[in-house]
């Protein structure tokens, strides 16, 4: 892994390219605008740590008042653990055997909490966890819409509570369901309708399971896209979301109100013709599934394509003045995946630059 050579107050302008650059004014305003939410509405918060997979950030959202950290994968809550978060949900399924051993083992480092949907990935996790006489909190995650993991009825959570009450070496610790589906929705009357029907089936789960007498202490939704839809759920005790503390283009064109603090700086590489511009960064420097970047603050300039390593810009208006060797920022559609690309972040103040923090957990997908 190349380190980079960092010299603090560095003008922006002047950072080598491509990298990923995060505003910290802004992150640390989307971040204290979510826990205020959270305090003001009486909801836990608990950040997925998948967008920015950066301890550095996951540190400063608990210290805003998050009681802990989501994670997908169990690669990704070691990285976590073993950076001194002490309280992480795994908001997927871990089966395999030797995946399973790590969970357990990481039960030595941190209170972790895994999702299950199945008899047999909990009866598996309470072999590996009586074995070695640990316990494991497991929360039931049922498909409240999305279609993806969780259990399809009501009688199959049930049976599933059931079965995890009864499992040595596991703690039945709550539910969870995440109404992905309805994140992206506009108007936000369609979001609020369709997110609401997602919620009101994991509030009958919740009170069909209390009615049964199995715990749900813990009852984790929310993305952030609906983070001010679920969080008003009495049903509902902590969130979730994570997008919302780097933003991307995406995400506000639905009409939230956090800040965009995240960019991929990038530097004019080529000027072969009067309306075109070559940028030195491409599909792997950012990521285009929910759309191309977008330029920011130059007004007449467009992404129109991506390669592997070059951007094309279509030029007009002020971008005209565009030279080879200035710098170029660029707002990705998705910052999650974006994230995913680099091993550090370059963390810039009022237009210098404050630090380089490490992606530590990119490339946490096992």
């Amino acid at each position: 892994m190349i380190v980079p050579v960092v010299n603090a107050s560095t003008p922006v302008s002047e950072i080598e390219t491509p990298v990923l650059l995060l505003d910290a004014a802004l992150l640390e305003s989307n971040i204290n605008k979510m826990a205020e939410y959270a305090r003001t509405q009486g909801v836990f918060l608990r950040p997925h740590a998948k967008t920015h997979k950066c301890t550095v950030i996951a540190h400063a959202q608990l210290r805003a008042g998050a009681i802990g950290i989501t994670c997908a994968k169990i690669s990704e809550a070691e990285i976590m653990g073993y950076a001194g978060i002490k309280d992480i949900l795994i908001a997927n399924q871990v089966v395999d055997p030797g995946k399973i051993e790590r969970l357990v083992s990481l039960q030595n480092y941190c209170d972790v909490k895994v999702a299950v949907d199945s008899i047999k990935n909990a009866e598996d996790i309470s072999l590996a966890a009586h074995r070695r006489g640990q316990v494991v909190k497991v929360i039931i995650e049922r498909d409240i819409g999305m279609k993806r993991c969780g259990t399809r009825t009501l009688d199959e959570t049930l049976r599933l509570a059931g079965a995890v009450s009864r499992l040595p070496g596991l703690e039945l610790a709550g539910l969870m369901g995440y109404e992905g589906h309805t994140v992206f929705l506009t108007p936000r009357e369609t979001r609020l309708e369709n997110c609401s029907q997602a919620i009101e089936i994991l509030a009958e789960t919740r009170d069909a399971m209390e009615k049964a007498g199995f715990s749900t202490e813990i009852v984790s939704s929310g993305g952030t896209g609906t983070y001010d839809i679920t969080g008003g759920y009495k049903a509902v005790t902590e969130l979730q979301v994570g997008s919302y503390a780097t933003m991307d283009w995406r995400y506000r064109e639905t009409g939230l109100g956090f800040d965009l603090a995240l960019s991929v700086l990038a530097t004019v590489i080529s000027r072969p013709d009067r309306q075109t511009a070559v940028i030195d960064v491409g599909m792997k420097g950012v990521t285009s599934e929910f759309g191309l970047p977008v330029v920011k603050g130059i007004e007449g300039a467009e992404v129109v394509s991506l390669s592997e390593e070059h951007g094309k810009l279509e030029l007009s208006a002020d971008a005209l003045n565009l030279a080879v060797g200035d710098r170029v920022e660029l707002i990705p559609s998705h910052g999650c995946t974006t994230f995913n690309l680099y091993n550090w972040v370059h963390v810039c103040r009022e237009g210098l630059l404050e630090g380089v923090w490490p992606v530590a957990a990119r490339g946490a997908l096992y």
